[in-house]
């Protein structure tokens, strides 16, 4: 059922406090290598403009370190999920994801996020939105984002989630139970195609790319054609003037897929690739002006299918790519794996941990309405 925005300004002002705030329940998680509030679908209006206000809020955008709010003052830590049951007949749950873009106040839902994605099996058990069976629990997962399927089999001994276990990721201290993310129609996330400019390769500016989207729409060019090797330090790619080639190459990107002006999208992804001796490449991933200090999830999934697609900048670079094969790519915290089955399904090995849970409190003036004090 759809509240109308007056139902649901009722329903937040009897959830504001005398101090002018607004309670929100909410669980902090790490799913991968990010890290966010998961909030229930119902705790939340459905009203985009509601929702989002309160999320800015929350996060403390409005400031690059989220200074007032539970933003983790970088991109991989101000993410949030918003899971619910499952809208569609062939999934358990509804999960829509968030980039909070906090310097910039921001709230971005036209990309997943495959990592905040591998902490949604263990939340949805957790909230009691599916039930949990003893071994291992599968979760299926509609990304509103992309209309797609995910796959979660998360680790659940005698019908309990744990998070305790002996697989280790890179970018994360430590180990943790696994949870397995299966993608088994990853292409077209976005755009409804594989090669959304119906070309394997093309050249922007002058500088030859691929326009690939599975999972995650992303430009994939050569780390050598803007003078790098493909193996740098994050910090590196801090130049503004490649910067600034590098947004006007993705922005020309988005009109070809199909996305028009993608300037306050984070989509496409940009991708630089280069030759690695102990990977199938190297990869260095852009979100989409700040380097990954790891690498998405989905953009695995989307440089991997790159690999595996005759034509494409990827493929030349790496080889013959024959599935089933497992690739990896190295990034600049280690290295990722996705093996790649029959029809292109990836699937991409990961952990998460509930970190966090009670309540955030967002402002009640940072509405779009300020809402009256409950009584």
């Amino acid at each position: 059922m759809v509240c109308s925005a007056a139902t649901e300004n009722a329903a937040l002002t009897e959830r504001a406090t005398m101090n002018g705030q607004i309670r929100i329940p909410c669980v902090i998680m790490r799913g991968g290598t990010s890290r966010g509030p998961f909030f229930l679908a119902s705790d939340l209006p459905s009203d985009p403009v509601l929702r989002d206000a309160l999320l800015l809020s929350a996060m403390g955008a409005g400031n690059e370190l989220g200074i007032d709010g539970i933003g983790g003052g970088n991109a991989l830590t101000s993410k949030v999920a918003i899971v619910g049951p499952s809208s569609v007949p062939d999934a358990d749950v509804d999960y829509l994801f968030a980039q909070v873009r906090v310097t910039d106040c921001v709230v971005d839902t036209s990309a997943n996020c495959g990592n905040m994605l591998s902490a949604v099996g263990p939340f949805a058990i957790e909230a009691g939105l599916i039930p949990a069976t003893s071994g291992t629990t599968r979760v299926r997962i509609h990304n509103v984002n992309t209309g797609k399927r995910i796959e979660a089999v998360v680790a659940t001994p005698d019908g309990v989630v744990t998070y305790d276990g002996d697989v280790r990721i890179d970018g994360v201290p430590g180990t943790a139970a696994p949870v397995e993310l299966a993608f088994p129609d990853a292409a077209g996330a976005r755009t409804g195609r594989l090669l959304p400019t119906g070309k394997a390769a093309e050249t922007i500016r002058g500088v030859e790319v691929t326009c690939l989207d599975a999972a995650m729409p992303v430009m994939i060019v050569r780390a050598t054609d803007f003078g790098f090797t493909g193996h740098e330090d994050p910090t590196a790619f801090a130049d503004p003037d490649f910067r600034a080639q590098l947004e006007a190459m993705r922005r020309e990107a988005g009109w070809r897929m199909g996305l028009g002006d993608v300037s306050a999208l984070v989509v496409p992804k940009p991708v630089l690739i280069a030759p690695a001796a102990n990977a199938t490449l190297a990869a260095r991933y852009f979100m989409p002006h700040e380097c990954h200090k790891a690498l998405a999830v989905t953009g695995a999934v989307a440089l991997a299918t790159a690999c595996a697609t005759p034509g494409t900048v990827a493929a030349a670079l790496a080889g013959p790519v024959v599935v089933p094969q497992t690739v990896t790519f190295s990034h600049p915290s280690g290295q990722i794996a996705v093996t790649l089955a029959p029809g292109l399904e990836a699937r991409v090995q990961r952990t998460a941990r509930r970190i966090f849970e009670g309540a955030v409190f967002a402002r009640r003036v940072h509405l779009p309405t300020p809402l009256p004090l409950a009584a």
